[in-house]
């Protein structure tokens, strides 16, 4: 998921560009860039900023998300074209709050191993607050949660609980969230959040054998 900037602000919500596609993780990232471009009516050369959502969420697709915004960066220059990743999980909860879910919410992401990013906000009309911040939580824990009157929203809420809201992110959640940071990183700072702990075996050496 990217969001891609121009000028010093964006649009009205109303005038901006979004193209969605679902499906094959195999997109044609570089096709949707140019689709939304031609909606907005700009040249790749206009571009000032690049969102990117970090996750939690599929490996693939994040990582495909961060190398086109680095070579992007690295092809126009890092003093021309400037970079941002945010959290999926607050382009979740901007979304709810848009969708007028307010109070107390829980963004649930699956992660699969029947477990879940959760994180829970607290929405109202104006804006939103973190009260408690994202880590790995159980399905038992959720399900506990949602007994107790909790609401949980999420791209697979509906279809996990009983009582869960179905909430994306979106394109445009993520470049409105984008105007009040300033937070911007080079290419190589841009990384996946990911909160399992990854252990990476390296192949050893050959050996040959004696006599070979």
């Amino acid at each position: 998921m990217e969001s891609i900037g121009h000028g010093s602000s964006l649009p009205s919500p109303g005038a901006l560009s979004e193209v969605i596609e679902t499906g094959s993780l195999a997109v044609n990232a570089i096709g949707m860039i140019d689709a939304a471009l031609r909606q907005a009516q700009i040249e790749r050369e206009q571009i000032e900023c690049v969102v990117v959502g970090l996750g939690p969420g599929s490996y693939h697709g994040i990582r495909l998300a961060i190398s086109v915004a680095q070579g992007w960066q690295l092809a126009i220059g890092q003093a021309q074209v400037r970079l941002l990743g945010i959290s999926s999980a607050e382009c979740i909860v901007s979304q709810a709050r848009d969708e007028r879910l307010l109070g107390q919410v829980s963004v649930i992401i699956d992660a699969q191993r029947g477990e879940f990013y959760l994180a829970t906000y607290d929405v109202t009309p104006q804006a939103w607050r973190e009260i408690e911040p994202l880590h790995i939580a159980t399905h038992q824990e959720l399900l506990r949660r949602q007994k107790a009157g909790g609401r949980l929203v999420g791209p697979e809420a509906s279809t996990r609980f009983d009582s869960g809201q179905l909430v994306f992110p979106r394109a445009t959640n993520l470049g409105h969230l984008a105007l009040a940071r300033t937070d911007f990183v080079p290419g190589e700072k841009l990384e996946p959040i990911y909160l399992r702990e990854t252990k990476f075996v390296k192949t050893p050496p050959s050996r040959r054998l004696p006599g070979v």
